[in-house]
């Protein structure tokens, strides 16, 4: 008879529990872990705590402090020295690993996606017994079904390997115990730290509701910029489940032409509630956008852009993009316009950084631009864009006044189709 150091939830569930009299006591139903804050607010490994038997209808919880699990004759038992139950107003403070973690998705922070947990990885040591990883794997599978070893037998035989995966559980953590769900991070910090694409294919791959409660527990800045990745219609279904206010707030924080995407999805009592809502003028620029056919340039241009009179200095030009601080995308493309808003020319941000402070704008920029206007079919933007190797196409309306720009990632975006145009 030899003590386990580390095994498998699956290896443990419907073992029997045996008394120091050598009574029968019931099976393994589950086994329940807490999991205390550590003095850094950093989470604790979760150690085993109770012990669940009797049977469904009648489930009984011991204390784990008076078990001990070990191989006999080649079949793993739990012993116990000591009932001791557990009262239930305690059981609210532990998670249960069958019930809550086994068959549940959660987030594989490393390949960005969501996975299953198969099984759950535990160590015992002398000051208790721990939960140490989640097994994602095939091997958990073919474990939990009893074909582990002969799987792995034969596929050694034919020199295949039998995927195995782990993810530890550091990096898992309870959403909410109440409803069994669980997610990765402390709390979501990790899956902050993900490219919001990424974070966008997890979230949509969630079912609704978890989908909303992580998308809720995001801030209002990366929620913003996760909504933009997302598929049209689960924006939709995230704007709706929000409270009016709360959606209006993120939608100001998002470019007036993504904005404009989905507002345009919406039914129409409700876009107007959202637009009226919105400040001002972040709600008259996704209005002015809203007119545009679908496959008109202006109805992929972004209405923000940076801009200068051609008298200013680079020193003022660098100043003023170091005040605003703006997205990379504003900075593909630099334009010179007239006090009434007319483009005359561009500039790049190579010639303002190796250009001397006291230089003109007038002295480095490009003069006669390539440019498109705001009703120009969609068509027109990829040739443009390979033939004069741009990486953002102003956009003008009749009159040569400057409206706003495209980029080139929602030209590439609108190519593959991707791209929600009205």
């Amino acid at each position: 008879m030899t003590a386990l150091t580390t095994f498998y939830l699956s290896q443990i569930l419907g073992v029997q529990i045996i008394s120091r009299e050598s009574e029968v006591i019931g099976k393994v139903l589950d086994i329940l872990v807490f999991s205390e804050q550590s003095s850094n607010d950093e989470p604790a490994r979760p150690n085993v705590v109770a012990v669940k038997t009797g049977n469904r209808s009648h489930p009984v919880y011991y204390s784990f402090s008076h078990f001990e699990i070990v191989r006999q004759k080649n079949k793993i038992v739990f012993l116990c020295s000591k009932k001791q139950h557990i009262e239930e107003e305690e059981l609210a403070r532990f998670l249960p690993l069958k019930e809550s973690i086994l068959d549940q998705q959660i987030v594989d922070l490393n390949g960005r996606k969501l996975v299953r947990v198969n099984d759950v990885r535990l160590v015992s040591i002398t000051s208790g017994t721990y939960v140490v990883a989640v097994d994602v794997g095939a091997e958990g599978l073919l474990r939990r079904l009893g074909m582990a070893e002969t799987i792995k037998s034969i596929a050694s035989l034919m020199h295949l390997p039998v995927p195995s995966k782990f993810i530890l559980w550091d990096d898992v953590d309870t959403l909410d115990t109440s409803n069994l769900n669980i997610k990765l991070g402390k709390p979501l910090t990790k899956l902050q730290m993900l490219h919001p694409s990424d974070l966008a294919d997890i979230i949509e791959d969630l079912g609704r509701n978890d989908r909303t409660e992580v998308f809720n527990n995001l801030d209002e800045e990366q929620a913003a910029d996760v909504l933009e990745e997302m598929e049209p219609k689960l924006q939709v279904d995230l704007i709706e489940s929000l409270s009016v206010a709360k959606a209006a707030d993120l939608l100001e924080k998002m470019p007036a032409d993504e904005a404009a995407d989905i507002i345009d999805l919406l039914e129409s009592s409700k876009a107007e509630l959202l637009l009226n809502e919105m400040d001002s003028e972040t709600s008259s620029e996704v209005r002015e956008l809203l007119v545009y056919s679908n496959r008109s340039v202006g109805s992929i241009m972004s209405t923000e852009f940076i801009s200068f009179h051609e008298n200013e200095t680079v020193e003022q030009a660098l100043a003023t993009i170091r005040q605003d601080k703006p997205e990379e995308p504003l900075l593909y493309n630099l334009f010179i316009v007239t006090h009434s808003g007319k483009l005359i020319a561009t500039v790049s941000l190579r010639n303002l950084v190796i250009s001397q402070p006291s230089v003109i704008l007038k002295d480095i920029m490009r003069k006669n631009p390539v440019f498109v206007e705001d009703n120009d079919k969609l068509d027109s933007l990829a040739e443009i864009v390979s033939k004069y190797n741009l990486l953002a196409v102003p956009v003008v309306n009749q009159h040569q006044m400057l409206e706003g720009m495209v980029v080139i990632d929602d030209i590439v975006d609108d190519l593959l189709g991707a791209r929600k145009t009205r």
